[in-house]
Order: structure tokens, then C-alpha cells, then sequence
């Protein structure tokens, strides 16, 4: 990077950067392979909390990238997780799918309708109207709210879906309660992935490709960061924001190389024996 600093351990944003929707970018399984050859260690980071990483692995692995369960960590793990330590054995009423019911249940959390202690706002594909309207309420009566992560849209096929951030306005349009994103760019997901992976901000890399989400949250925790330009922030954008990546590239195939190149300097010896 600008610095030459050596780089110990990576984290990386999947959509957009891995993968579109299930399609694997060009270079992403050739990136993890070479995380993996120098042993570097790693996370692959999602605000997704729909799947749960054994089936965010096995979508991966269909799209020709081999990625360890236990490498991916999503905003629904790092919500779980926050909870957990805020509220050990709380209650909660959820709106989402199965990765972050699970990742809530794994937690110790009750999942209940009965004057919960959050109400906790996930993605999901299937947003009801009586379940937004069930959660209004139960935050108007002194429930707390929790949101997995802010982005207003997600991609599909057909075009942009609305996400967690559009339903939980939609919330706090009704209550006037803002909720508590755990997600990026919020640096508690990224300081919880570090300490996952027992890595440092110095020696760290953040890999995105959203300027509003992946750049920021690396830069608040304080790591370098890479911006690719396969996702929802084009070259042209950049430039109206007032922070800026260390570096900017085409796609990940154009890090991979920085994997061997920024290796710490007895790890290069070994490997060039």
C-alpha cells in the first residue's frame, strides 16, 4: 500500500467485491486461495443476515469459490453477538430469515412476541405488513430497536430490492425511534471481526465496494483500505465523498497480487525458498 507497511490480515466485503449475487467475480476464487496459500488470516465480511454462513459457503462454493465457514462473518453473527454481551439471556422480537434467528438462538436469546426486550430488524425477502406492524408497536410500548445493518437496497437480478435501512425508515417514520445499526459502516462490526481473527488496525486491509459502507467503516477502525469498482461505487463517485480509499483498483484480481507483495518480510524469505 502507500505506506509499504507489511499486511498480516485481510477483510474483505463479499457482494460486489466476491460475488454478484450467486456469480463469482473473476479473480475472487484465485484471492481466497492465495489468503489461504500464505496463511494469511482473514474474514469475508456481509451486511446480508439472511443465509446463514454454512449457506452463504455453500452458495460460494456453487459459484466456484471454496471459502471456511468459520472465514465469513455477517451482520446477523456480529448483532448476535452484540446482544449478547449487552443483554445476556434477552428477548427479542425478529423480523428476518434464518441467519439471524439462528445466529440469535445460538446467542441465548428468547425469540418472543411477548414485551421482548428488542425488537430486532434483519433482512428478508418477505417483509410483512403485520410483522412491521407488530414491531411498531412493541417499540412503542418500551421496546428497544436494533437494525442489523443500514443499507437501504440489495441487488437482484431484476434490479435493486428494498433492504433492511428502507423498512427500518419505514419504522422509525411511524415510532420516531431511530434504531441502533450494528452492521457497516458501524466500526463495532469491524473492531468484532478483528478481534475474531485477533488481528491489528495497522496491519489490517479492508476490501469494498461501497464508498459509503466498506471505505468508511475501514477508515473509522483504521485500517488501510481498497476500494474495487465491480459494486455500487464507480470511479466517477468517488470523488464526492471526503474521505478516500488507499487504493483504488479494477477488481480483486487486481489484489491478489498485494497478498504476496505486502507479506511480512520473514514470511516472504520462507516463501521464496
Amino acid at each position: 500500500m502507500n505506506d509499504g507497511s507489511a499486511v498480516e490480515c485481510w477483510l474483505t466485503d463479499m457482494d460486489g467485491v466476491l460475488v454478484h449475487e450467486q456469480r463469482a467475480i473473476p479473480g475472487a476464487a484465485e484471492f481466497i486461495a492465495a489468503l489461504q496459500h500464505y496463511e494469511r488470516r482473514f474474514l469475508v465480511l456481509t451486511n446480508n443476515s439472511i443465509f446463514t454462513p454454512r449457506d452463504l459457503r455453500a452458495r460460494l462454493l456453487a459459484g466456484g469459490i471454496d471459502l471456511p465457514e468459520d472465514k465469513i462473518w455477517t451482520s446477523a453473527l456480529a448483532t448476535a453477538q452484540f446482544l449478547g454481551e449487552q443483554s445476556p439471556g434477552g428477548s427479542a422480537y425478529v423480523i428476518g430469515e434464518a441467519g439471524l434467528t439462528t445466529a440469535l438462538h445460538n446467542a441465548g436469546f428468547v425469540q418472543t412476541e411477548q414485551d421482548p426486550d428488542y425488537v430486532v430488524l434483519g433482512e428478508t425477502r418477505t417483509y410483512s405488513f403485520e410483522a412491521i406492524t407488530k414491531a411498531i408497536r412493541l417499540i412503542e410500548r418500551g421496546a428497544r430497536f436494533i437494525a442489523t445493518n443500514p443499507d437501504a437496497t440489495g441487488p437482484s437480478q431484476d434490479g435493486s430490492l428494498p433492504a433492511t435501512g428502507s423498512v427500518a425508515a419505514l419504522i422509525t417514520r411511524a415510532t420516531g425511534i431511530d434504531p441502533y445499526y450494528v452492521g457497516k459502516p458501524n466500526p463495532l462490526m469491524m473492531r468484532s471481526a478483528l478481534n475474531r481473527i485477533e488481528a491489528h488496525s495497522e496491519s489490517t486491509v479492508m476490501i469494498g465496494d461501497r464508498m459509503d459502507t466498506d471505505v468508511i467503516a475501514g477508515i473509522e477502525a483504521g485500517l488501510r483500505t481498497i476500494l474495487v469498482l465491480t459494486g455500487s461505487t464507480s470511479e466517477a463517485q468517488i470523488g464526492r465523498f471526503p474521505y478516500r480509499p488507499t487504493r483504488v483498483v479494477d477488481s480483486i484480481a487486481d489484489v491478489t497480487a498485494l497478498v504476496a507483495d505486502l507479506l511480512p518480510a520473514e514470511t516472504a524469505e520462507l516463501s521464496a525458498d
